[in-house]
């Protein structure tokens, strides 16, 4: 069973909700160490004053701030400690929106709430509610000594929470100067229509569960393969260049090629009905 990382309270008005916050995401990245290659040894890190070239203890570390090259702002811990977000135990919910107004690049990371004991009924009565009404809860809350902006949505029968980036912390699209190339392209209408039906064709209901990681688990096969003592050949990747595309011609060959696609499923599909579909013959049957 999964172990709950904090518990405190949802507010909203005069109501409170206690409840347990535990998270949602598991990542599976592939982690390495530095190793020697000559000797298969971990490499130690050491933390060294370059203008003495001596190792410096943990206890003399502080902080600093970078104002100008080289020339450092130093702040301690204590310092810092009395700056921190009260740590209140709750989850402040300030306003409700709608979903579809949350571009998911502000998005952090993601959690899952569940009730305390004694919240069941006020926890069901919140996430009933914000179901009904379409919203999601805007607030914040205190984690790890931080204060963070939060998103509370209900997520098929429990609510999830996702810390967020500020507004100040997401890069606009309009520095990109290469933008200012898509202002003055224009497709055709012919363009238009094929790769509405491109979109359409490969349209379908997400499952995540279809999706899986290749690259971590052509990672693990060779980390086997090696622990298993076989010499991997590793054959030398040469890119070619290849030509500017042909819009028109690469929208018509997707189209063929999904639609030769759909039609061999259709096939296959149809094939294995009929093969449902006939009776069965008797053994008796079958000798006479």
């Amino acid at each position: 069973m999964p172990r709950a990382i904090w518990s405190g309270a949802i507010s909203f008005g005069l109501v409170n909700v206690p409840v347990k916050l535990y998270s949602a995401t598991s990542p599976k990245t592939v982690r390495f160490h530095q190793v020697s290659s000559k000797t298969g040894t971990r490499i130690r890190q050491q933390r060294v004053d370059p203008s003495t070239g001596e190792e410096v203890p943990y206890e003399e570390i502080v902080k600093g701030y970078e104002i100008s090259p080289d020339r450092y702002v130093l702040v301690s811990s204590e310092e810092l400690e009395a700056l921190d977000p009260k740590a209140t135990r709750t989850i402040d919910i300030e306003e409700f929106v709608d979903l579809d107004e949350i571009d998911p690049i502000y998005y952090d990371h993601s959690y899952y709430l569940a009730p305390a004991q004694g919240g069941a009924k006020a926890y069901r009565l919140l996430l009933d509610a914000m179901r009904e009404e379409g919203k999601v809860g805007i607030g914040r809350v205190v984690l790890r000594s931080k204060q963070q902006l939060c998103a509370l949505r209900p997520s098929g029968e429990a609510l999830a929470l996702s810390t967020m980036l500020y507004g100040d912390e997401v890069v606009p699209p309009d520095r990109l100067d290469e933008l200012d190339a898509v202002e003055e392209a224009e497709a055709t209408d012919r363009e238009l229509r094929m790769a509405e039906q491109l979109i359409e064709s490969l349209s379908s209901e997400f499952e995540p569960s279809k999706f899986r990681d290749d690259y971590r688990e052509r990672v693990l096969e060779l980390i086997e393969r090696k622990a298993a003592g076989e010499e991997i050949a590793v054959q030398p990747q040469v890119e070619e260049p290849s030509p500017a595309p042909d819009l028109m011609a690469a929208l018509e060959a997707s189209l063929a090629a999904v639609q030769g696609e759909d039609k061999k499923a259709a096939a296959a599909d149809g094939k294995a009905r009929k093969s449902k579909s006939q009776p069965r013959k008797s053994k008796a049957a079958a000798k006479r």
